[in-house]
């Protein structure tokens, strides 16, 4: 883990990361999970599905929505292969559509009402679409499923996750935050469309800007509830299969053989963020190697552009907006 030093931001303590400490944390290290429900969005494949998995041998119990009934199905499946006697819960959510997070979540609280959620993991996500797409709500595509539907989704879970302490949203990032900029004049790249390093990057810092304020936010009210962050690094995964570019494909082409790691290798700082006592509120994990593309999981500077904590409550009042939906006592702290 980074060595930690108490520094003052926006009228509240958190943690800077300084020196890095090496760990070698792995699915070993991860706690019983008997008696504690998560929702993982995008289980069906990649580092969800490698993270749902070792959170099913632990005895979680799961909620696993993926964009078909058919493909939630399948996970489920896929995971008792390997836990013949999980609970698993399998569902149907498109964070693309903000109608279909709405209809997921209202059939969550429905089926579990009250504090009934330990965790909510945010990881489904899309990346570097070669064209501009817009959805049904007239969003950008990555911007609407990698950041304003986990934003909602979070939103309308928040007053179902028990509040005490081990209670965790967990919202993945990138490392192309890093390249991120938050343009409140181009929020959709109608202005200008990159694939890679302006609309994901952009939502990818998005991402991380609205980890780091919801436990501002979270601390304001004296929330035992934490919010963490995490990136996988280069995981091998069907995200980077799906819809890249020829220029991007040969640049991962060369560094796979040197520097990927696989998707279960690629879970462990979204677990670390999940359910490592180390964790802290408002920390960031991902891959202690190279560049951070892998290795194991470790506290990970953020990008320079998700520290600004004006930017921050700008993109959140802006979030609230676009999606018309509501944080409750946390959005009366503007």
């Amino acid at each position: 883990m980074y060595r930690k030093k108490k520094c003052l931001i926006a009228k509240g303590y958190y943690w800077l990361n300084t020196r890095p400490m090496k760990t070698n944390w792995t699915t070993a290290n991860i706690p019983s999970q008997v008696g504690r429900r998560a929702v993982i969005t995008g289980a069906n494949s990649g580092i969800g599905f490698e993270a749902a998995l070792e959170l099913a041998r632990k005895g979680a119990e799961l909620i696993l929505p993926a964009r078909t009934q058919a493909k939630a199905d399948d996970a489920a499946v896929r995971i008792r292969e390997h836990v013949p006697n999980a609970e698993l819960h399998p569902e149907i959510l498109d964070l693309a559509v903000q109608a279909s997070v709405h209809a997921f979540a209202n059939r969550v609280i429905e089926q579990f009402p009250g504090q009934s959620l330990d965790l909510l993991i945010n990881n489904a996500g899309v990346m570097a679409l070669p064209k501009r797409e817009i959805t049904t709500d007239g969003f950008e595509r990555q911007f609407a499923t990698n950041y304003l539907g986990p934003f909602a989704l979070t939103a309308l879970l928040l007053p179902s996750i028990k509040a005490k302490p081990g209670s965790r949203v967990v919202t993945l990032s990138s490392a192309a935050s890093h390249q991120g900029k938050i343009e409140f004049d181009n929020l959709q790249s109608e202005r200008v469309y990159k694939p890679m390093f302006q609309a994901y990057a952009q939502s990818k810092l998005a991402d991380l800007i609205f980890a780091q304020e919801l436990q501002r936010r979270l601390t304001a009210v004296g929330s035992p509830i934490i919010s963490t962050a995490a990136h996988p690094g280069y995981a091998v995964t069907n995200l980077q299969a799906d819809h890249v570019g020829a220029g991007l494909t040969l640049l991962m082409a060369v560094m796979k053989p040197f520097l990927s790691q696989d998707a279960a290798h690629g879970a462990l700082p979204t677990l670390f963020a999940a359910v490592a006592a180390e964790a802290i509120p408002g920390g960031y994990y991902g891959p202690d190697g190279v560049a951070e593309l892998n290795g194991h999981p470790t506290a990970v500077r953020l990008a320079k552009g998700a520290m600004d904590p004006a930017v921050a409550r700008q993109l959140w009042s802006e979030s609230e907006r676009l999606t018309n939906v509501k944080f409750g006592a946390l959005s009366d702290l503007d």
